[in-house]
């Protein structure tokens, strides 16, 4: 009955993983006043959290296969509970950013252990189907997270945060329901050969795609919600009812993850997914009408349900023995770079220019992805299956 609940619990943490940036997506436009900040700044209080994430994940990456996966799975939910709830006191906008940078010490280890556990208990296309449940989760979260952000904020900017607190008892849950899938015997020490292993080419470019299909994700995270609140006057409730839009997408071809991997190969969705994004983004360059608007988000839900099952597997298959979840923490750490990357590189794309052209640039990078991933067409042939 207990191994009933993995990957359930699993897929709990990479919803709270996640949370962390979809939750506020669509309240940053009524974050800007009562913190006193502007709206190339507010992105911040993303790229904060990502940042800091990114920077721990580091350590995790030299650590995580020569200790026991829970030994950094739970005090990092432990971290994102306390972290998340004190935002909620932050007085001023740096004490926000401090305490954001924080809870992305919790979040550096929740989402590479969710993986490397399930790249531990499966295999084969059960992996890739536990891949795509993972995957639905967090589309789900997609959906229901920045609607519960929105609903929360109608309470106050900072009320929000305190969802993040539902955390701490999921350590403790973990802690006696979750199996230790890094036994002691199992464990290796091998920081010195981590470099080494990246120079591969096949784990370096999905590294690549990993920061890049999270760079073009936080355009629409941010800037999305501008042109809702800009165009068409929606509320902060309604901004994040239409941009879970995307998630609804994200759900329905995760799930089905197994067969369209099985059916079509991982290289060809992958493609697909990249050039499906690039598509949508730049429909949003000439989008004028809600209609098209709400369409575009659906069809990057689309794209980026395709790319994600398949890069979280192949994160998992292309590690050497040993090294599963070294290779894993690095891919997340370009996952989250591509997060704290987006809101600095278009911020600053925003200040000397405008939102069509922050679209264009994250359109012209997605189809250059797509480009290159056609280019590099034979390097996870045989990993297909």
């Amino acid at each position: 009955m207990k191994g009933n609940l993995n990957l359930p619990l699993i897929c709990l943490v990479a919803f709270f993983a996640m949370s962390a940036g979809a939750l506020l997506g669509p309240v940053l436009p009524f974050m800007v006043e009562p913190l006193n900040t502007s709206r190339a700044a507010i992105g911040l209080v993303l790229g904060m959290y990502t940042f800091s994430t990114a920077l721990f994940m580091l350590f995790i990456s030299a650590i995580t296969d020569s200790v026991g996966r829970k030994k950094i799975l739970v005090p990092c939910l432990l971290i994102n509970g306390v972290a998340g709830v004190a935002c909620y006191f932050a007085p001023d906008f740096e004490t926000l950013l401090a305490l954001r940078f924080i809870q992305g010490i919790g979040i550096s280890g929740m989402l590479p252990i969710a993986m490397t556990m399930i790249g531990e208990l499966y295999t084969g296309l059960e992996r890739v189907n536990a891949m795509g449940k993972m995957s639905m989760t967090t589309g789900i979260g997609a959906v229901s997270a920045p609607l519960i952000g929105g609903i929360l904020a109608s309470y106050g900017w900072n009320v929000p945060f305190l969802f993040y607190g539902l955390s701490i008892p999921l350590a403790i849950i973990v802690v006696f329901a979750l199996p230790e899938t890094n036994p002691h015997e199992n464990r290796t020490h091998n920081t010195e050969s981590i470099i080494k292993t990246l120079a591969e080419f096949r784990i370096l470019y999905t590294i690549v795609l990993s920061f890049s299909i999270f760079f073009l994700l936080y355009t629409i995270v941010i800037y999305v919600p501008f042109i809702l609140k800009d165009n068409f006057g929606f509320s902060v409730k309604e901004a994040g009812l239409a941009l879970g839009i995307q998630g609804i997408a994200m759900a329905m071809i995760s799930s089905r993850a197994r067969s369209f991997s099985a059916r079509y190969g991982k290289q060809k969705l992958l493609i697909a997914g990249f050039i499906i994004t690039g598509i949508a983004l730049g429909g949003f360059i000439f989008a004028t009408s809600l209609p098209l608007v709400l369409v575009l988000i659906f069809l990057f839900g689309i794209g980026f349900g395709m790319v994600q099952p398949q890069l979280n597997t192949l994160a998992t298959q292309v590690a050497p023995p040993g090294m599963m979840g070294s290779i894993v923490s690095v891919f997340n750490i370009m996952k989250y770079a591509g997060q704290t990357a987006a809101p600095l590189v278009l911020a600053v794309v925003l200040f000397n220019s405008d939102l069509q052209i922050v679209f264009g640039t994250s359109c012209t990078f997605a189809f250059l992805i797509a480009f290159s991933t056609y280019f590099f067409k034979d390097i996870y042939e045989s990993l297909d299956g």
